[in-house]
């Protein structure tokens, strides 16, 4: 796969602390709230790569080693001054390349949403440098964006869609997210 190294690379610039200021527009509600969230984003153990595909009850582990994965822990404080703290293991795994998109699974051992472990599908763009994310869970599919601007910063967007029925697009969003991302030194 030739947009692996890029993966790769785009992982390894993920890698430390960083900063993010949000803007989360809740469109039901009417209402926008800003958020400040700081991050620490540490390589996975291979025992911990394995505990994600364990729970995940994922069968696919060949090469177990060559999935990026991470030990993501983020402190969130709302402009209300409402705070979340989480702790979370992720891994990717590539399964195929169309053009020049590679695409897999996107397995964590605790989703955002409902606390549980849950495989997402994800693609990467190599030339954009866009890491897209989409994670279907019982009321809504989360479309997460993450697009590394350049080593120390990265832009993010979340849309939230009101889960539709089988087979039908996605077309009702319950929330728009926008965030910058910055790396600290």
């Amino acid at each position: 796969m030739k947009g692996l190294a890029a993966f790769h690379s785009f992982f390894d610039h993920c890698v430390g602390l960083w900063s993010t200021e949000r803007t989360y527009h809740y469109l039901e509600q009417q209402e926008v709230e800003r958020s400040h969230t700081d991050f620490e984003v540490v390589p996975l153990t291979p025992a911990l790569k394995s505990k994600v595909l364990l729970d995940n009850q994922y069968s696919r582990t060949e090469n177990a080693d060559l999935f990026p994965g991470f030990r993501l822990k983020f402190h969130t404080v709302s402009e209300k001054g409402e705070e979340v703290q989480q702790a979370l293991n992720l891994l990717f795994v590539p399964k195929q390349e169309t053009g020049n998109l590679l695409e897999g699974d996107y397995l964590r051992d605790l989703a955002y949403e409902e606390a549980r472990p849950i495989i997402s599908h994800f693609s990467f763009d190599p030339r954009s440098r866009e890491l897209l994310m989409t994670t279907r869970y019982t009321q809504v599919v989360s479309v997460d964006s993450i697009t590394l601007v350049n080593p120390k910063t990265r832009i993010r967007r979340i849309l939230n869609y009101l889960r539709p029925p089988a087979g039908k697009p996605l077309e009702q969003l319950s929330l728009v997210g926008f965030g910058v991302e910055q790396k600290s030194i």
